[in-house]
């Protein structure tokens, strides 16, 4: 325990506050997800977020009179952690559901994928190519032992299955798209993540691409789960960003803000990207701090159109072309009732790049320019003076890769500082980032930090 609230009042009150159970630094889904698990075992716990909203990723933001996410988000029928959730929070019973259609741009055409009929008909592949790779996505989806595929290259073990041709016109475009060079590096457990989901998806919604929201989006949600953590007596701390987290030297883990004050605590959850949590946690032994640095991301330049009318009516369309600048097209509002959007069409345009990438210091107006007139060529009824409003949001550390060996490097969730944990979406080994998957891990890590500490209590107090 600290002890610092022992000396003089006066001299530490603007200093200090009196040691606390749990501290969770980081205010995105993951972060608050835990603060509710805990909280539900009677622990007490503090919330701190940087920003001056919770919600991380999930967050949302204007589009002139329109509030909506940041960046594109949606619910699958098979996504259960995140459903549940949304039971706790009262929201899973709005839950509206559609029934989605998925479009193609390839050699400069767009097609429609929505239906078995329309992928028999995909003009870019043979019929032996589209056998070959019905039969990846069927052996994908029905594969249970993914920690083999850490071993395997993506590239490798989708030439073996689907052939040289149908990866060269196909996934090796989606790759790029997504992971860019560092498909290279990313063993085949990433592309199986992607197909178990989507055929869960299909599979629980009857072979239709059925896919659900709230209305209001995670506005609404985070609102709501904002609420239900304050009445369970989480402290949540906003616009608070974080120097340092380190050992005290009188015992428990001590946070140090920017703004000169400190706060101590018995247990400190880092929930922030892994070079962040380096960073901020500079008492980790060098085998952490590599472990924690090794970890490579991809990161995202998403921007959000307001349409006066729509574009395709597909709610994803893939993009192979390489010339297009952005990684797919998301039409949210062939899946939201475009009365949430007063009428208009909201459209999503992301470009995955690695973290570093220059890219992310490209102006607004450059990224603009160059996305509509892509999509002027694409959409030949486009205009520009279609839009509404136009934004850009950056994140460098979205997309943790899935190198290979990936699940037996990672750093354990404990560390060495006693009481610092540290987990984020690295840690999700066996699906790939969506927020379904961030509710699980933060369900699976509860329990982990719950045992942590009655292992804690019982070392205290004799048998």
């Amino acid at each position: 325990m600290c002890t610092n609230l022992h000396r003089p009042f006066r001299r530490w009150r603007d200093k200090a506050v009196s040691s606390r159970r749990f501290a969770i630094v980081g205010g995105g889904m993951l972060g608050m997800t835990l603060a509710h698990r805990l909280a539900q075992a009677g622990e007490a716990v503090t919330l701190f977020e940087a920003a001056p909203n919770l919600g991380g990723l999930a967050s949302a933001w204007h589009l002139g009179d329109v509030v909506w996410d940041r960046h594109y988000h949606v619910t699958l029928l098979s996504d259960t952690a995140l459903r549940s959730l949304l039971r706790d929070l009262g929201l899973e019973p709005e839950l509206r559901w559609v029934n989605t259609k998925t479009g193609f741009y390839t050699d400069g055409r767009l097609y429609s994928l929505s239906n078995v009929a329309e992928f028999a008909g995909f003009p870019p592949l043979g019929v032996v190519d589209k056998a070959r790779l019905a039969a990846t996505i069927l052996h994908a989806a029905r594969l249970r032992d993914w920690q083999q595929l850490e071993e395997i290259s993506v590239s490798d073990w989708l030439i073996r299955l689907s052939g040289k041709r149908t990866f060269e016109k196909i996934w090796l475009p989606l790759l790029r798209a997504k992971l860019g060079e560092n498909y290279r590096h990313t063993s085949a457990a990433f592309i199986w993540a992607v197909i178990s989901r989507m055929y869960a998806a299909r599979r629980t919604g009857l072979k239709k691409e059925m896919f659900g929201y709230v209305p209001g989006g995670y506005a609404r949600v985070l609102d709501r789960f904002e609420q239900v953590l304050r009445a369970e007596g989480v402290r949540v701390e906003t616009a608070q960003p974080i120097d340092t987290i380190g050992s005290h030297p009188d015992g428990g883990v001590r946070i140090s803000f920017r703004s000169g004050r400190y706060e101590c605590f018995d247990r400190v959850v880092v929930t922030a990207p892994a070079p962040i949590a380096a960073a901020m946690c500079s008492e980790l032994n060098p085998s952490e701090m590599a472990q924690l640095r090794g970890i490579r991301y991809q990161g995202i330049v998403c921007a959000s159109l307001l349409l006066r009318r729509p574009l395709s009516g597909f709610y994803v369309t893939n993009i192979t072309d390489a010339w297009v600048p952005f990684t797919a097209v998301v039409e949210m509002s062939a899946l939201v009732d475009r009365r949430h959007f007063g009428g208009n069409s909201l459209v999503y345009v992301p470009k995955y790049l690695p973290s570093d990438d220059p890219a992310f210091a490209v102006p607004d107006e450059q990224i603009e320019a160059g996305f509509v007139e892509a999509l002027e060529r694409m959409y030949p009824g486009f205009s520009r003076d279609d839009i509404l409003c136009f934004r850009v949001s950056r994140a460098r550390y979205v997309l943790p890769i899935s190198t290979l060996g990936y699940s037996k490097r990672l750093p354990p969730i404990a560390t060495s500082v006693p009481g610092l944990f540290a987990v984020n979406s690295a840690h999700i080994v066996n699906g790939t980032l969506n927020v379904n998957e961030t509710v699980a891990l933060a369900n699976a890590t509860a329990p982990q930090l719950l045992a942590a500490c009655a292992d804690e209590r019982r070392t205290r107090v004799p048998a």
